[in-house]
């Protein structure tokens, strides 16, 4: 499911990004949220009369439409696209969720109703039927009807058994079950067979549910960069639209605010505020100026550039990781089959027991109860068993992991490596100190005029300031004329006085003094605050870590002994900063890291013969989830990140990640209590059949007893859940938390 709020147009007009004429850009809230209510909404806009084309770009969260001028003015257009979403059908029942839901739901995964109605199923269940109901004299003709329902069944078995023989030239576990079969059938009997078959194919059924798909779901280039790019072919003719793929090496491409950089490139006019936490992951936009390489996919919050395409298409930055994405190695995500290895070893010692048996006791029956003692079954069924009910116990918790494979890596890994902004920060720029430099002025009063000058600024650090006067529930003072200097600050006029607020190069610039011993912070960024040429103060800002990171690290570290690595797009000494703060060894943090970089980190780190965890949530850490043995993302995170990883936090909560490691380490004792549960009575029950003699219905029932009891233990931690009330691990906040 998805998040769909709609909230009502800001009255001043605000959603509107960009307006020229006969080309308008406006931001609609959460339109990133349901493809299919974008599919509704390209077509009614399509509709509008004087509408040449539409273009969504969801990643800014806005759309662009190109009209004609001489058919609709600007405003009345506005007033139509805010009416198409409102009737977008993004309300229903099937897509309305509360906003605190994960975007998809684990139980999709774990629904094992429809995998256990199988046919493969259904004709062992019948031959134990018919073979029950023809017990009865009247019925008896039933029995033959039992027979052709067992050999239906047992005909799967017979077919792997010879391609095993003849393509392998070796014996495995359906060879056993074969012989199972035949000595069963040989004294006339149905129902024991049948049996053995419908838990055979009931182990294998919850084993391919929980089994994930091989393919691994890779984003789109177009996605990534941007369907189209505006090129200027002249000087002096007005820009066009093309594909983004097929703009040429030399062109020029402009980028309009809130727009994606479709090429790599070099500013060659202007100048913007560029996000690239997608594909670098520093939270902080940067200032692009001409002379500035820029990259594609990357985000141009305010402002507008020319670019000289150098990089297009394939030959991008982005492009060149989700390739590298591409080749990354699939593994075998299907849990590993310890029965048909146990069972392996196992087949010749079996098979000369009952030779033995055979040899010195002529009976068919004390063989065929040595061959079904085969300690395989009940790890068959058991083990899968196992995992599923994990992966259920693990969904509850809020965490999806798509497969047993994923479990199994996470009880062995020693090494977790962590992408640092939005994973371990919270990957938002917050308000952190407000410090006046006057005695009259208070930090709310420092703020409202902060806020005031920077209200509806399409810039992080102004959305922080006006969020923390929200919080404060502080009234701002209307905004008169005002004039914004990309990568500097703002100048306003409000109550009649002059008001600047940016960074102390730009308070500096046009006269402004900060004192030598004024408000500094050493660690963090600050912006600084004026008026009628008088300095007033300054407010500190920063990406904070999340509440839970410190502890988390400390956990990991001391009662797992696990190594920690920190790697990010970031400066060396945020990165550094941030590793301190953690506990998190100055050796083991790389920072300035590109998506193709970290792969390579993570995978040094496994074939240095470590077991490697990775968790990301953007699209420049998708390459190495794709690398790493086990990945982790959120379900809040990039579409890429999230369909790329084995583990997602769906709480987007890192507590999650310590619930989903010792749901690991507990299935693990699970699985090898189960292996003694069938060990041991299959072991008892060996020796009384080859000494004294055991009855074939005896062998079945100690047999198929050992395999439901470790069935029943394999369920265990759902019961436990249930009576627990799911609780959670509690962390004190990390010293830097917000």
């Amino acid at each position: 499911m998805t998040v769909c709020v709609v909230s009502p147009p800001p009255a001043d007009q605000g959603w509107i990004v960009h307006g020229m004429p006969g080309r308008l850009r406006l931001r609609l809230p959460l339109l990133a949220c349901d493809r299919t209510a974008l599919a509704h909404l390209e077509q009614d806009l399509s509709r509008i009369i004087g509408v040449m084309t539409v273009r969504i770009n969801r990643a800014a969260r806005s759309v662009i439409l190109s009209y004609r001028i001489q058919v609709i003015q600007e405003s009345a257009l506005a007033a139509q696209v805010w009416d198409c979403w409102q009737r977008c059908p993004k309300k229903t029942a099937s897509t309305v969720v509360s906003p605190n839901l994960p975007r998809f739901s684990g139980s999709d995964l774990l629904t094992p109703l429809p995998a256990l109605a199988r046919a493969e199923l259904g004709w062992p269940m019948l031959a134990t039927g018919l073979g029950l109901v023809g017990r009865w004299p009247r019925l008896a003709w039933l029995r033959s009807l039992a027979a052709l329902a067992l050999l239906k069944a047992a005909w799967p078995i017979v077919q792997r058994a010879l391609r095993s023989v003849v393509q392998t030239r070796r014996l495995n576990i359906d060879c056993l079950d074969f012989l199972v079969l035949s000595l069963s059938a040989a004294q006339g009997k149905l129902i024991t067979p049948a049996l053995v078959i419908a838990l055979h194919e009931l182990g294998d059924a919850i084993r391919e549910q929980t089994a994930r798909a091989t393919e691994v779901r890779t984003a789109d280039l177009l996605d990534a960069i941007g369907r189209w790019a505006w090129v200027q072919t002249e000087p002096d003719h007005p820009p066009q639209q093309i594909p983004s793929d097929r703009v040429e090496v030399g062109a020029v491409v402009i980028v309009y605010p809130g727009e994606q950089i479709p090429v790599d490139g070099v500013v060659l006019k202007g100048e913007a505020l560029v996000d690239q936490q997608g594909l670098t992951g520093e939270a902080m936009p940067v200032v692009c100026q001409p002379g500035t390489a820029v990259l594609a996919s990357t985000l141009v919050r305010s402002g507008q550039i020319y670019i000289r395409a150098e990089r297009v298409g394939m030959n991008t930055r982005a492009a060149l990781s989700l390739a590298l994405l591409q080749k990354a190695p699939v593994q075998d995500t299907r849990m590993a089959n310890y029965a048909e290895q146990l069972a392996d070893r196992l087949i010749w010692p079996s098979l000369i027991l009952g030779a033995i048996v055979l040899i010195t006791t002529r009976d068919p029956s004390r063989v065929a109860a040595i061959l079904t003692l085969d300690f395989v079954t009940g790890v068959r069924v058991s083990m899968p068993t196992a995992f599923l009910g994990a992966l259920n116990h693990t969904t509850r918790h809020g965490i999806l992991v798509r497969s047993g494979r994923t479990l199994e890596q996470l009880a062995e890994i020693d090494t977790v490596v962590f992408d640092k902004t939005g994973t371990l920060t919270q990957g938002a720029i917050v308000v952190t100190e407000i410090q006046p430099a006057r005695a009259d002025l208070t930090a709310d009063d420092l703020l409202q005029l902060a806020a005031a000058a920077e209200q509806r600024l399409n810039h992080p650090v102004a959305e922080a300031i006006c969020q923390a006067a929200r919080d404060r529930a502080l009234t701002l003072p209307s905004r008169d004329t005002w004039q914004y200097e990309v990568g500097l600050g703002i100048q306003a006029i409000i109550d009649r006085r002059e008001v600047h607020v940016g960074s102390e190069r730009f308070l500096t610039e046009i006269g402004i003094n900060i004192p030598p011993n004024g408000p500094r912070s050493t660690s963090d960024s600050q912006i600084f605050i004026a008026r009628d040429r008088e300095f007033l103060g300054s407010i500190t800002y920063s990406d904070p870590l999340r509440a839970e990171s410190s502890a988390l690290i400390q956990t990991l570290q001391t009662e797992y002994g696990i190594n920690i690595y920190l790697l990010t797009g970031d400066t060396p000494a945020r990165a550094q900063q941030v590793a301190q703060t953690l506990g998190i060894p100055r050796d083991q943090v790389y920072a300035h890291a590109f998506p193709d970089e970290k792969a390579r980190i993570v995978r040094d780190l496994h074939q240095g013969g470590r077991t490697v965890a990775f968790v990301g949530d953007g699209l420049n850490d998708s390459v190495a989830l794709a690398y790493a043995d086990v990945s982790i993302s959120f379900a809040h995170g990039a579409e890429i990140a999230r369909e790329t990883a084995d583990v997602v936090l769906m709480n987007d909560d890192l507590r999650d990640l310590l619930e989903a490691i010792s749901i690991a380490h507990q299935t693990r004792n699970l699985i090898d209590q189960n292996v003694a549960l069938v060990v041991v009575p299959n072991l008892a029950a060996l020796g009384l059949a080859t000494t004294w003699g055991l009855n074939p219905l005896i062998a079945t029932a100690i047999h198929n007893g050992s395999a439901i009891a470790a069935g029943l233990n394999s369920l265990r931690p759902l019961v436990e859940h249930q009576l627990d009330g799911g609780s959670r691990r509690q962390f004190p906040p990390s010293p830097e938390a917000g």
